[in-house]
């Protein structure tokens, strides 16, 4: 009777084992798997004109300067890659974007480095369908405090052909937008 016992102990243990195993496998091929957010995004693959407009601090006057953009949906179709060039202040201005969408967390998620810097940004957010835009919020460093400091991005897809971002900065307690970079496919 113990025996048998044990033996019904251990085929039921194994049934639960498998059970998770299954479960866990499902959850993971779920997770991997690029779905309509990802299809979306691949939507957004060529190259574009950008044109940007940024301000240093709040009420100072607008600096522009155009340049292009090649994104490219890499790893099987699960992110975003984003290369932007263009020139700054006379020096050439080289920068890199990776957009995700995790399927679990159901949130984008964004990466940026560029050669103005040595650290990474990093933002999540959620879309918006009402909008058709992402509002993006993170943080970044203050070079100046070498402290974090706040940022909050919102991409609008426009259309087919024109992308809009702007980039929101704290300075004093107090939320200005920073940049307005609109895209135009070529």
């Amino acid at each position: 009777m113990k025996r048998t016992w044990l033996l019904l102990l251990a085929l039921y243990c194994t049934s639960a084992a498998v059970a998770q195993d299954e479960a866990a496998q499902k959850a993971w091929m779920d997770y991997m798997t690029p779905g309509s957010m990802h299809k979306m995004m691949a939507m957004a693959d060529g190259d574009w004109k950008t044109d940007m407009t940024f301000w240093m601090a709040p009420g100072a006057q607008p600096m522009t300067q155009a340049g292009n953009c090649t994104n490219k949906m890499i790893l099987g179709g699960r992110y975003q890659e984003s290369r932007h060039t263009s020139s700054f202040d006379g020096q050439p201005f080289e920068g890199i974007g990776i957009l995700g969408y995790d399927n679990a967390k159901k949130v984008f998620q964004s990466t940026w480095v560029d050669n103005m810097g040595s650290g990474i940004m990093y933002l999540e957010g959620k879309w918006d369908d009402a909008t058709r835009s992402v509002t993006l919020t993170g943080k970044t460093t203050d070079p100046a405090t070498g402290k974090e400091q706040l940022i909050r991005e919102v991409f609008k897809w426009v259309d087919d052909n024109n992308q809009v971002m702007e980039m929101y900065m704290m300075a004093d307690g107090k939320e200005f937008k920073s940049m307005e970079l609109k895209l135009t496919r070529k």
